[in-house]
């Protein structure tokens, strides 16, 4: 049993964007699905799919790198942990990186990106933060 399936996402895209891997397949899950979503409305992924596979289902994430090979995922890693939940209102969440980075959040209504927490007015679970 693993005790935080989100870290282990997380190190999974960030191992395979090391190594410059075209894509990356992680056991799925409802908030997987939904980190990978942001991730991809944010424009740090190209696109995800689920695939049906022995004993679970598997996300397939397509990772975005740039004209001459640049990383589109500079850094990303996890802000709220099991030991340690960080929970922020709206008006708490500032800028990352000046805009160029995002904290996904999750909220009452799914897990979506700081900007559209701050535009719509809710706050969250801080899952992590990408750059």
């Amino acid at each position: 049993m693993m005790t935080d399936p989100i870290a282990d996402m997380l190190t999974r895209i960030r191992n395979a964007v090391r190594v410059e891997r075209p894509f990356v397949d992680i056991p799925a899950s409802r908030v997987k699905r939904g980190l990978a979503d942001v991730l991809k409305r944010e424009g740090f992924i190209w696109d995800w799919k689920e695939e049906e596979t022995e004993p679970v289902k598997t996300l397939r994430l397509e990772l975005k790198y740039g004209p001459n090979g640049e990383r589109v995922i500079q850094t990303i890693k996890r802000i709220s942990k099991p030991g340690r939940r960080l929970y922020s209102r709206s008006k708490e969440l500032k800028p990352v990186l000046g805009g160029l980075g995002i904290r996904i959040i999750s909220t009452s209504k799914g897990v979506v990106s700081d900007r559209e927490a701050r535009r719509d007015k809710i706050g969250g679970e801080v899952l992590c933060e990408v750059s």
